[in-house]
């Protein structure tokens, strides 16, 4: 499975933006996603994870009520929709795949990243 994440950009406090995450391979639905975020200096962490089938989802609570993570896996594409951005928000966004849980070791395959930056 290879992933390639894309969405991320510059915007202000407040706004919103819609990160995808697209894969190739046949098995990709079979796996959970799984956001990660890395900002400078910082240690990479847990922002969500959706089920194969979409029907679950789990947040980090610092974006519980702000962010929205779905999937369509006729497309092979799953979705982060970030809305009420903050500046702390700002990071290095990843997905991979692998198992339903907020620990990174827990996934098998992981996309190159994508900036997102939220300014104040």
């Amino acid at each position: 499975v290879q992933l390639q994440a894309s969405g991320g950009g510059l915007v202000q406090a407040g706004g919103s933006l819609r990160l995808s995450c697209a894969a190739s391979g046949r098995t990709f639905s079979k796996y959970a996603t799984g956001w990660f975020r890395q900002a400078p200096g910082k240690e990479r962490e847990f922002v969500a994870v959706i089920s194969w089938s979409g029907g679950n989802t789990y947040y980090a609570d610092s974006v519980k009520g702000r962010f929205t993570s779905s999937r369509d896996n006729a497309k092979n594409t799953v979705y982060l929709q970030m809305n009420s951005l903050k500046p702390e928000d700002t990071a290095v966004y990843y997905c991979a795949a692998g198992a339903f849980h907020s620990d990174s070791a827990m996934y098998d395959y992981w996309g190159q990243g994508t900036q997102v930056t939220v300014s104040s």
